[in-house]
């Protein structure tokens, strides 16, 4: 089975919802739609209570309900469930409606947990996006050992979502005001994820930024991911998706940039702006950086935006 291809880059600020909210379909298909949301995680898990479970999967079965009484409208947001672990994703499978959601983020994978989930029925279209948040994402043997398994199941695979709050809480840490996810231990993981999964085709999505109050952090944080490769954030609140896909813009300076590269008629290696250019090596970088363009724009718009679209925003 081959499914449509779902680029990482389309799901910008992901916002993760608890699913105890009793407004879910206001929030995410109704007239209280969340402003420029892409895509949303329902989640079951951490932002449950134990006690709450039950109240947060009767909400999920009315949301779905919600959902395959109507048909897509336009500008909805990609749906994504995260579950507590295998038997209760099993059972969220069983709802009807279930087969209107995007897919599922499944926590805590590694190796050890992977294949209940693999062994699940999904839906033809339901895509997944591991999270790696366990100790066990700090060991790159364990890495391939997951790898491995994903490369089976590859086209399902939208993203690996890094969870850095989960991983600074396996070292007994929390980040510190002020700094970003990578002036600490968890840049290392970071790039070393980067290396056990990137090479082999797989997108990562960059860990949640918590204070969200910080409008400046973020900024600087989103371009540290964006420096590392990774496609999309984790968001907790409404108020960053704005502010991230304002800092998933792209330069003109490196649009133009990814245009000579990519020209039928470049030389194979040239000079521009400073610095050398090699269309082998680079192709890949400004392909990613023409789509990321199209989709969240340029930082400093003019009308050279046109050049890479083929029409007006």
């Amino acid at each position: 089975m081959t499914l449509d291809p779902l680029p990482a880059l389309a799901l910008g600020a992901t916002l993760y919802m608890p699913c105890t909210r009793d407004d879910l379909a206001e929030a995410l298909l109704g007239g209280r739609r969340i402003a420029g949301l892409r895509s949303a995680v329902l989640c079951l898990e951490d932002a449950v209570l134990d006690r709450d479970v039950p109240l947060a999967l009767a909400h999920l079965a009315a949301f779905l309900r919600t959902l395959s009484a109507r048909g897509a409208g336009p500008g909805e947001p990609l749906l994504f469930v995260r579950p507590r672990d295998a038997a209760m994703l099993e059972h969220v499978l069983c709802m009807p409606g279930v087969e209107r959601l995007t897919g599922f983020v499944i926590p805590k994978a590694h190796a050890d947990t992977m294949p209940a989930y693999l062994a699940l029925p999904f839906h033809d279209r339901h895509r997944l996006m591991p999270t790696l948040e366990t100790r066990e994402a700090c060991d790159p043997h364990e890495m391939r050992r997951l790898r491995d398994q994903l490369l089976v199941v590859q086209d399902r695979i939208v993203a690996l979502r890094i969870g850095g709050n989960d991983l600074l809480r396996a070292m007994g840490l929390r980040r510190p005001a002020g700094r970003t996810a990578y002036d600490g231990p968890l840049g290392g993981i970071i790039a070393s994820l980067v290396a056990s999964f990137a090479p082999w085709g797989f997108a990562l999505s960059a860990p949640v930024f918590e204070r969200f109050a910080d409008v400046a952090l973020l900024r600087e944080e989103v371009a540290r991911d964006i420096e590392h490769g990774l496609q999309g954030k984790t968001a907790i609140h409404p108020d960053q998706i704005a502010v991230i896909h304002a800092a998933l813009a792209v330069p003109t300076a490196q649009i133009e940039e990814a245009r000579l590269m990519l020209a039928d008629d470049a030389p194979a290696v040239f000079a521009h702006d400073g610095a050398m250019c090699e269309p082998a090596t680079h192709r890949a970088w400004a392909e990613r950086l023409l789509e990321r363009a199209a989709l969240y724009g340029i930082a400093d718009p003019q009308p050279a935006l046109r050049l890479i679209t083929g029409a007006d925003q």
